[in-house]
């Protein structure tokens, strides 16, 4: 009698060997795909109690966009790549991630070689540049994200910025720091015709304190100015900023720098001139301070009417009346030296010293549209006047004075102004 063991069948043996090797397999991919997050507890024991479950999903990579624009995504921005149109110098550069973090962002001028100054949001998913960009020029952008498959994904591109046809620069008045009187607008002036009016305002901004709602009007194509409905308060604070840089005013013509202007207004003086009565009447701060008889313009040279504005002070100027038109030789020619001279229009007109009508001050008005005083009276009101007050005339005769003669701007009614000029 013989002994020997039982030789296992063709499939016995080997299907336990391969179920054994698939068990530990999967048991490896599964404390695998625990370890990396992909597999919960419950698939891994579901695994290991001999269940089976779904292989885990792929994780998904960084998706890197880089666009010129305020929002990182959407909105209608255009993604750099092929061809983007050129940008404003001061449109952002913003780079931003899907299913991953950015680690690293440059945006690099590709004419100095500089690299524009960004921030990186708190959460890592979005960058934009903090600086403004120049025009005509060229920015390489190169970024770099890990995705939350753990693998690093780059990204590249380019940023055009436009090339102006032509730079307008917006001159300020009053100037930093000055101080004015009650009546004074703001003006600002560019160098070259604003075709787009409208790009223009936006890009302008006043703030008063205390508060006093005001609105802009358009002298001509390069002139706008903001007054509020009616004079300034006294002590009030006006900030100006025009924010031209970067802005696309109409027809290829582009703001060449951002321009600032903080002013305050002083007490209030205010001038009452009537023409009927020869009578200045003078306010300070709404109390009437002083006054004092005056002559006014001849009916052959009426003075205008309506508010004016101290635009100008001197001590002496030399007055020619060949300046309008009335030149040596003809009938009411003059050329002298005048003291004590506040302007309030273009056209010749002043508050000033006249000797040589104290006679008929206060009976009588016999000048070319100035408003004429005594030496006493003129050195007071010089003294206490300065630019920005107000000089109202009334019962001249005269026609009222232009919006566009120097400060008119008080002579247009308020709804007439809040429409803006643009006619």
């Amino acid at each position: 009698m013989s002994f020997g063991a039982r030789a296992a069948g063709p499939t016995g043996g080997n299907h336990r060997l391969a179920s054994a090797a698939l068990g530990v397999a999967t048991a490896l991919i599964a404390t695998a795909a625990l370890a990396t997050g992909t597999w919960g507890p419950a698939a891994m024991n579901r695994v290991l109690a001999g269940g089976s479950v779904s292989p885990p999903p792929a994780l998904p990579a960084a998706e890197i966009s880089i666009q010129a624009g305020a929002n990182p995504i959407g909105d209608g921005l255009v993604p750099i790549g092929a061809g983007p149109a050129p940008v404003s110098p001061t449109t952002p550069v913003t780079v931003a991630v899907q299913h991953g973090t950015l680690q690293t962002v440059q945006v690099t001028d590709a004419k100095s070689g500089q690299q524009v100054p960004g921030t990186l949001a708190p959460d890592s998913k979005t960058w934009r540049t903090t600086a403004p960009l120049s025009y005509d020029d060229t920015y390489q952008v190169a970024a770099v994200a890990v995705g939350e498959d753990r693998q690093v994904a780059r990204e590249s591109g380019t940023v055009s910025t436009v090339r102006p046809a032509a730079l307008t620069t917006a001159a300020l008045r009053p100037s930093d720091g000055a101080t004015v009187g009650v009546g004074q607008p703001l003006v600002v002036r560019f160098t070259r015709p604003v075709a787009d009016r409208a790009a223009a305002v936006r890009a302008l901004s006043v703030s008063t304190s205390p508060e006093q709602a005001g609105s802009w009007y358009w002298m001509s194509a390069t002139e706008a100015h903001y007054r509020a409905e009616s004079y300034w308060q006294p002590g009030t604070t006006i900030r100006l900023n025009a924010n031209v840089f970067g802005v696309d005013l109409g027809k290829g013509a582009f703001g060449q720098a951002n321009r600032a202007a903080t002013v305050r207004v002083h007490d209030s003086w205010v001038a009452k001139a009537d023409g009927r009565s020869k009578v200045m009447q003078i306010f300070h701060n709404g109390t009437l301070a002083k006054t004092m008889p005056i002559s006014l313009g001849s009916p052959d040279h009426p003075s205008h009417s309506g508010p004016h504005v101290v635009s100008d002070k001197k001590p002496s100027i030399i007055m020619d009346s060949c300046t309008y038109g009335v030149c040596e030789g003809d009938p009411g020619y003059y050329k002298e030296k005048v003291d004590l001279d506040l302007r309030i229009s273009n056209d010749g007109e002043f508050v000033h010293s006249a000797p040589w009508s104290v006679g008929q001050q206060g009976s009588s008005n016999v000048s070319h549209g100035c408003v004429n005083l005594s030496p006493a009276n003129a050195q007071w009101f010089f003294s206490h006047f300065n630019i920005g007050d107000v000089v109202e005339i009334t019962n001249s005769g005269g026609p009222r004075l232009p919006v566009w003669d120097t400060y008119g701007d008080w002579t247009v009614p308020w709804s007439e102004w809040q429409a803006g000029g643009k006619s």
